[in-house]
């Protein structure tokens, strides 16, 4: 019927039979939700409210009050204010009620929209009109902005699915009064205006990109909540502290400093206090770094700076403390560092296939060429 909808992780809409439309999602989208009850028979039963997603990572949760009969990637008219909005069920059946538990919203006691009915073709020729305005209405409401000298970034703009509403999402540092914005943008463009600020991971998300992995940004991909992140993250993991590798392409710590961070603590519950010295007959010993996972710790005689470094176990390092703590000093620390660690092996390729060796690609000289060679060698002599 009709190709994708921008930004609504939808890649193709198709009508039925009953005149009802239908998104053919591909996957792959941030809007996703995975259904793993769909095969189970029954699932789909004692709950009527339908998660529905709309463009970028917004979704909302409707009442199916005329009981349709819903699945996924269904497109539907829902109440909005004013008006209605289009959207695509994303979710149905019981596990919509984990992902209510999940975000927080009591199934008792929350008023919820309704879902008027499956999407027909005039609604949706009406919310690609919408949607095919969505461009221009950014770069003009900049443009506004700029006028106005606002220290604000309009970054997209999002129709209702009727057409009598839209939202404008923006990043600023400071606090933006944008009231004469919004009374000459709805003069211009004769609709109900809402102004929606984001921080500048969900515009980074919005843009896109390659990250320092070489792999699509996560947030442009599949994160859709953002965690705040701290420097302790990268304390913890025992990550130089350096601003240009810490920061990712929207300005803040890179959100991979939380994936393994819950590892790292984990492996640390039984660590010492690094902020402790060992007390040796020698003197003080200072921790300069540690790798959590080998459960090693390095220890130098100065503390501004490495100097005899010695590697020990934690294991020894608790013990040295618990006998500092009963007035009693180590003789002399041992390094421990290569006992531990695995040895390094050497692979070499080894032609199990009777093929070609690896440099059958490099350029050699032909026996024509080298016979050649030879002539003129011999020639010049």
């Amino acid at each position: 019927m009709t190709n994708g909808c921008n930004g609504r992780g939808c890649h193709k809409l198709i009508k039925d039979t009953s005149e009802s439309v239908t998104c053919v999602d591909m996957g792959g989208n941030k809007l996703d939700t995975f259904d793993w009850l769909a095969e189970i028979p029954g699932a789909y039963q004692n709950c009527d409210i339908v998660e529905v997603r709309f463009k970028n990572t917004r979704k909302g949760y409707f009442k199916n009050v005329n009981e349709l009969k819903l699945r996924k990637g269904d497109v539907v008219a829902v109440e909005a204010s004013p008006g209605h909005d289009i959207g695509i069920v994303s979710l149905v059946g019981s596990l919509v009620k984990m992902q209510l538990d999940r975000n927080n919203i009591p199934l008792e006691g929350t008023e919820f929209r309704k879902i008027y009915r499956k999407a027909k073709p005039a609604d949706i020729d009406k919310w690609n009109e919408s949607m095919a305005l969505e461009f221009s209405t950014m770069i003009k409401s900049r443009k506004i902005a700029m006028d106005h000298k606002l220290e604000m970034k309009i970054g997209d703009v999002e129709y209702q699915g009727d057409g009598t509403k839209a939202i404008f999402y923006y990043i600023a540092d400071d606090r933006v009064d944008f009231r004469e914005l919004i009374k000459v943008l709805a003069e211009q463009l004769r609709i109900r205006i809402e102004m929606k600020q984001i921080g500048a991971r969900q515009e980074a998300g919005r843009i896109g990109g390659i990250g320092s992995c070489g792999r699509e940004l996560c947030c442009s991909t599949w994160i859709t909540s953002f965690v705040s992140v701290t420097t302790n993250s990268a304390r913890y993991q025992e990550v130089s502290l350096n601003p240009q590798k810490l920061a990712g392409q929207c300005g803040k710590l890179k959100c991979c400093l939380n994936y393994e961070l819950a590892s790292y603590l984990d492996a640390q519950k039984d660590f010492p206090n690094t902020s402790i010295p060992l007390e040796t007959e020698q003197g003080q010993v200072f921790h300069q770094k540690t790798d959590v996972f080998k459960r090693l710790m390095w220890y130098s005689s100065r503390k501004d700076m490495p100097s005899e470094i010695v590697c020990l176990s934690v294991d020894h390092v608790l013990e040295i403390i618990a006998l500092n703590k009963r007035g009693e000093k180590v003789k002399k620390l041992e390094s421990v560092e290569n006992s531990n660690i695995a040895p390094i092996i050497d692979y070499q390729y080894q032609n199990a296939v009777d093929e070609k060796i690896l440099t059958r690609f490099e350029d050699k000289p032909t026996q024509k060429a080298h016979k050649k060679h030879h002539r003129n060698h011999k020639h010049r002599h």
